[in-house]
């Protein structure tokens, strides 16, 4: 059996279904639309399938209200299956980190989102933002997370532990000094 592949306009080296990877960016061009979706060319061997529920964050009536035929959208791949030759495809930028990349032990950067009492959240690009409890921000004695840091601040932050379950996820300062 002879591999397909096709080159990418923005790359001039042909690309095979099987390298494609997860949450990789396209830029593409609505083929046609469908009551539960919308089937886009973004340069492979095969056009992608956006469902209805992919094309945007809020719900969708209407595959027409969001996209029409012809139209260019920016796409993220979503999920590759090379043996049934199907590319299915979002229009919902993914997160920088999902729940099985974290790890404990990993160091990430960080924006402070917001401050309390206890400590600072700190959004990483995953799901929901971390903490970094007072007690982790540094060595010495901290009264308030505002002496340390302010909303707004890109900080360096390690991940001490992650709590799937409860989707949590502590992290801290002092670690890195």
């Amino acid at each position: 059996m002879e591999t397909q592949t096709v080159t990418n306009p923005e790359s001039a080296k042909p690309i095979e279904l099987s390298e494609i990877k997860r949450k990789t960016k396209y830029s593409g061009k609505v083929l046609k639309t469908t009551l539960a979706g919308a089937v886009v060319d973004i340069g492979l061997e095969i056009p992608g399938v956006i469902h209805i529920s992919q094309l945007q964050s809020k719900p969708t009536n209407r595959v027409e209200d969001v996209v029409e035929p012809g139209q260019e959208v920016e796409v993220w791949i979503k999920r590759v299956d090379a043996k049934k030759k199907r590319v299915e495809l979002t229009m919902i930028e993914p997160l920088a980190l999902e729940w099985r990349e974290i790890d404990r032990g990993m160091v990430v950067s960080g924006k402070v989102t917001r401050l309390e009492k206890f400590g600072a959240f700190v959004d990483i690009g995953a799901e929901r933002p971390g903490l970094v409890h007072i007690s982790e921000m540094t060595h010495d004695y901290v009264k308030t997370p505002s002496e340390v840091v302010k909303e707004g601040d890109e900080i360096q932050v390690q991940i001490l532990d992650v709590n799937r379950r409860k989707k949590q996820i502590k992290l801290s300062m002092k670690a890195l000094e």
